[in-house]
């Protein structure tokens, strides 16, 4: 392992939604079941403990098979904050490999989300990097930062489908 500096996956979007609602989207386990994952994939929430050490433990069908996820949360400090370490995980939520990328793939990412609102509106910054990882692991990561991006287009039209449903619902 070692502690080379890494590209990290950085992703700013604005949502048409309140701070505390974007907010909730990602710390509420209903919500999460709603939008969480590629487009077109399942989400069945298994624990949600959003606290420092907490994990949201979820399961997704997608592609035609079942693979799990989990998040470790480290800080979260509503609604302006949440950092957690993701990894691809199995039914018991042990860490394992990436089922597309297996090799070189880093087993844990870091990432830190922000939340600042204005006029009504949330602007959210995602960055993501590899933790403890490797040299191999971490070129791997950024030999996908595009295609990363790409994915979270998806999820987050789908973020955007929930937010507008749930601000219709207040």
């Amino acid at each position: 392992m070692t502690n080379q500096a890494t590209q990290q996956l950085v992703i700013t979007r604005e949502f048409d939604a309140p701070r505390d609602l974007v907010f909730r989207a990602w710390t509420d386990a209903a919500a999460l079941a709603r939008w969480w994952g590629p487009k077109g994939s399942q989400i069945s929430v298994k624990t949600l403990d959003v606290r420092p050490g907490g994990v949201f433990h979820y399961s997704m069908a997608y592609g035609g098979q079942e693979m799990w996820g989990k998040f470790v949360y480290r800080e979260v400090s509503p609604p302006e904050r949440l950092v957690y370490i993701n990894s691809f995980s199995d039914a018991a939520g042990g860490i394992t490999d990436n089922p597309w990328i297996p090799e070189n793939w880093p087993k844990q990412i870091l990432n830190t989300l922000v939340f600042r609102e204005r006029d009504g509106r949330t602007t959210l910054t995602i960055s993501g990097v590899p933790y403890e990882a490797s040299d191999a692991e971490r070129e791997t990561f950024e030999s996908m930062l595009s295609s990363m991006e790409a994915g979270f287009k998806g999820t987050f039209e789908q973020l955007d489908a929930y937010l507008a449903d749930a601000k219709a619902a207040r």
